[in-house]
């Protein structure tokens, strides 16, 4: 009879019962903070298409909401200045884009396959690149263009976007790299390809989704840099510099349909990003 008392017996556990409110309620914490730092995030850009829809007296931008209206989108590039600027930062940042590119994949290629003497060196350049403050890597620039007498304008500004975008590129291809299978390669080799035909047949395909993030990175980079340009710029006014200048005097409303249109065409093209990375696995196959 004792035996059975003891068996059947169930001693109470508070503790779990305690623990278990706090559980469903911590289970909150990490997705509560996730919309908090999200919307903080979103909540600026929001700000900035509503407003480009607002009737602005004088044409310049009040935050008082004054009615609805598209008048903006349709007169967009109305204000020749801020339209050359824009100009200026979408051929700045396309140019950099692509000869950035072009030299940060042969250099994360050589970083990440062989070992050669000055290889810690140029890690070390690399990631210092990335982590020197945006003013010191300006005003080491502009100390360079002076000593060169080198005419500060368009030029320069591509100089400059490409010395820090290079960075980048190399930076984001090595971590692509890191998870190339060699072997694939050597097989390829092994059934008759030549060096050039095995990149573009086999490493070219695998790592093309690495190759289009790091292109969007430094397009991003550049279209919205400010601090080195300032230091390069001379007489030459990108989008970033127009816009500071001008809040002295006010903002146009086209400075917001500009940024919201510029967001957008963003938007897409990470969309479309995200789609050719979900492709290239299966094409790869």
């Amino acid at each position: 009879m004792v035996v059975a008392e003891r068996e059947t017996h169930q001693p109470p556990r508070p503790r779990a019962e305690q623990q278990a409110p706090r559980r469903r309620w911590t289970r909150f914490i990490l997705p509560g903070y996730s919309a908090l730092v999200i919307l903080y995030t979103l909540v600026p850009i929001g700000v900035m298409i509503l407003y480009g829809f607002n009737k602005a007296p004088a044409e310049r931008l009040t935050f008082a909401w004054n009615g609805f209206t598209t008048e903006w989108y349709r007169h967009l590039f109305e204000i020749s200045d801020l339209t050359t600027a824009l100009v200026h930062s979408l051929e700045i940042a396309t140019l950099s884009t692509l000869i950035a590119t072009a030299l940060g994949v042969p250099a994360a290629l050589a970083l990440s396959r062989y070992r050669f003497r000055g290889h810690g060196v140029a890690d070390t350049v690399i990631l210092a690149d990335i982590a020197a403050p945006s003013v010191v890597v300006g005003a080491s620039l502009l100390g360079f263009f002076v000593t060169l007498n080198v005419t500060l304008g368009l030029s320069t500004i591509l100089i400059a976007h490409v010395a820090f975008n290079i960075a980048f590129v190399v930076v984001v291809l090595q971590a692509r790299l890191a998870d190339l299978d060699e072997s694939l390669i050597d097989a390829a080799q092994d059934l008759g390809a030549n060096p050039w035909t095995a990149f573009w047949k086999v490493t070219f395909p695998l790592i093309f989704p690495g190759i289009l993030a790091a292109a969007l990175l430094a397009f991003a980079l550049s279209i919205d840099d400010f601090i080195i340009t300032s230091f390069v710029n001379g007489q030459t006014l990108t989008f970033p510099l127009w816009v500071y200048g001008s809040v002295k005097v006010g903002i146009p409303p086209q400075v917001f349909v500009m940024g919201t249109l510029i967001f957008i065409t963003g938007v897409l093209i990470a969309i479309a990003a995200v789609l050719v990375q979900r492709r290239a696995p299966a094409a790869t196959i």
